[in-house]
């Protein structure tokens, strides 16, 4: 997206990756344009908008992950700073707001017990099957240029345990900053 996300009257690009980098491109000079900020998602961006959001007057970036999260990205400043023995009061809107929060959050917390509660009352009883729940990869396999190497990302909505790659010819696995596998190998049978 383009948005004007730094004020300067000069709208900025806003990058969504395929690697959950959220970055901010100014077109300072007419050549190139500079990275200014970045932020990192642990999931891929499947899209990304600038604009006021939240509370007028702060502008925000909201970007949509693979499983659906919305996260949010704003100008408005997140401290306060009081003078030496100032208590720092809160508006009553943000005292109904946190309120609020609060309660919600106490519902949901219920609600999850109940469905727990639920569930192992069902999964003791004789009647219970057990099945395993469907859910859609996001996997691509890509080449670098630059180094000759195939870049293999996997992404589903649930904790990945293991991956298992089997491949009919040798293969090394090389080691990226942003993983966090434990890589074991073993030989495999001709047959």
């Amino acid at each position: 997206d383009s948005f004007d996300i730094l004020g300067d009257g000069v709208k900025e690009l806003l990058v969504g990756r395929d690697d959950g980098m959220i970055e901010i491109y100014n077109f300072e000079s007419a050549d190139d344009p500079v990275l200014r900020h970045d932020y990192a998602l642990s999931e891929s961006i499947s899209s990304i908008q600038g604009g006021c959001v939240g509370k007028d007057g702060y502008d925000e970036i909201l970007a949509a992950t693979y499983s659906g999260w919305l996260t949010g990205l704003t100008t408005e400043p997140v401290h306060r700073e009081g003078g030496s023995g100032e208590e720092l009061k809160l508006s009553q809107e943000m005292q109904n707001k946190i309120s609020s929060l609060r309660n919600e959050l106490e519902q949901l917390q219920i609600k999850v017990l109940q469905e727990r509660e639920k569930y192992q009352q069902s999964s003791h009883s004789s009647t219970a099957v057990s099945s395993v729940p469907a859910f859609s990869v996001n996997d691509k396999f890509t080449l670098n240029k630059d180094d000759a190497s195939y870049s293999l990302i996997l992404e589903v909505q649930t904790a990945i345990d293991n991956v298992l790659v089997q491949s009919d010819v040798p293969l090394d696995l090389l080691d990226v900053d942003k993983n966090s596998a434990v890589v074991s190998f073993s030989s495999c049978d001709s047959e």
